[in-house]
């Protein structure tokens, strides 16, 4: 289970929040510790010295009425027996320990602080002086709720904070993502506008250093393009003169005349093959369409008159598909099965998770399990199961096809025998 974020935009985000919350914490300690504990002790010290006037006129601990009735009309102050404090609100007040220590040392003896909360802010005091007594002493402005303005300009504070650090994080990662498209799209064959430099110094240099990169790639495939080009024209006339000279033959080297042509239907196979794995339809722009209608298509093209190939076509919703590409890629599928496989040859369509897909299934003489991956790399061949025709470049130019799509190609021998080449196709073009 991954808790923390794996990306530089999670992580910086999450650091300042982190810090930040580290600061409000250090914040609100040295605010208790340096504000609210100094106003604390001030108030009790005053409460302290309205206790004692309160009993400079005690004698052998008993309460001049005199004294008390003047206090409480002066000053709000209120001097009861305990049973009469319980009550004047002294029941529903609460023991605050921590106060009563500190009230206990500044009367010089044991004395007990409650405070009840309701209308009025009253604090309940118990002296040494009189332990039977109950002074009871109202302040204003003490009400519970005066925290809640810091507690709420602590909690914007740090929001804020969060969305400042959320939008600089962002617009320092803006031109990452735009290069991690570009590099995506070159890995693809696409060759995007230069990106524009901006962000930090380091982001710039590898944005121009990308753009280098970008336009060397290109001019690299613009040249093996144009090479390619100029060897496929330079072979393919002489081996049109070859043909020519080959018809020109005597019929009694008919036989002579057959190996020729052959060889040379076979030399422009793969001079195609060559072309098709080099070019592989970069160009081809990917748009909806129905993949049953697209195999149905296929199918009814490269299937011959003396074989048969069943289409089991599953439920595909429109996909985004590079027509050209897959069709090729489906072509060639169809044909290395018909060349490998005397038997039926059965194409199934289908969705699965996030890809749709299509499955070419044979009953050929298969491949080994060792093999099968070696046979996607350019100029590989089966050499001990399916024969040694061609180029290598088959199986090699599907996967470049199907990898430029977004997708994935899987080969699997089937339990009964034979051959299953299976091609996912993404939903959603990326």
């Amino acid at each position: 289970m991954k808790i923390l974020p794996r990306s530089a935009f999670g992580q910086t985000v999450l650091l300042i929040g982190f810090l930040l919350f580290i600061n409000q914490i250090v914040s609100y300690i040295s605010f208790a510790l340096y504000v609210i504990e100094p106003n604390q002790q001030q108030m009790n010290q005053l409460l302290a010295k309205q206790v004692r006037v309160v009993f400079i006129d005690i004698n052998d601990a008993k309460l001049s009425p005199k004294m008390a009735k003047a206090f409480h009309n002066e000053t709000g102050i209120g001097v009861y027996r305990e049973e009469d404090a319980y009550k004047f609100g002294l029941a529903n007040a609460g023991l605050y320990p921590y106060r009563s220590e500190q009230m206990s040392a500044l009367l010089g003896g044991p004395a007990e602080v409650r405070i009840s909360q309701g209308d009025e802010y009253l604090f309940w005091i118990r002296a040494p002086q009189a332990p039977h007594l109950w002074v009871k002493i109202p302040l204003i402005g003490m009400e519970k709720g005066s925290f809640s303005p810091l507690i709420f300009f602590m909690v914007v504070i740090g929001l804020l904070s969060v969305m400042g650090g959320w939008v600089f994080v962002r617009q320092l990662n803006r031109p990452l993502k735009s290069l991690e498209i570009a590099a995506e799209d070159v890995g693809r064959g696409d060759f995007p506008d230069p990106l524009i430099e901006r962000g930090t110094s380091e982001v710039m240099a590898v944005t121009q250093a990308f753009n280098h990169m970008s336009k060397g790639i290109k001019q690299l495939e613009e040249d093996r393009n144009l090479l390619m080009a100029g060897i496929s024209h330079d072979l393919r006339t002489p081996l049109t003169r070859i043909r020519l000279a080959s018809e020109m033959m005597n019929e009694s080297d008919d036989f002579l005349k057959e190996g020729i042509e052959t060889d040379i239907d076979d030399m422009n196979n793969i001079i195609d093959q060559f072309i098709d794995y080099i070019r592989h339809d970069s160009k081809d722009k990917a748009e909806l369409g129905d993949l049953n209608l697209l195999v149905d298509e296929v199918l009814n093209v490269e299937t011959p008159i003396d074989r048969v190939i069943t289409f089991h076509p599953g439920e595909c919703a429109k996909i985004p598909l590079r027509h050209v590409a897959v069709r090729r890629a489906l072509a060639n599928l169809v044909q290395n099965a018909i060349r490998y496989t005397t038997d039926e040859i059965e194409v199934f369509t289908g969705v699965e998770k996030d890809y749709a897909f299509f499955i070419v299934s044979d009953n050929g003489a298969g491949i080994p399990d060792a093999d099968i991956e070696r046979l996607f790399q350019p100029f590989t061949q089966g050499d001990t199961a399916r024969g040694t025709e061609g180029s290598g470049l088959g199986l090699a130019i599907i996967k470049r096809i199907v990898d430029t799509h977004g997708g994935k190609v899987k080969l699997s021998n089937k339990p009964s025998g034979g051959l299953q080449a299976k091609v996912y196709l993404p939903l959603v073009f990326k």
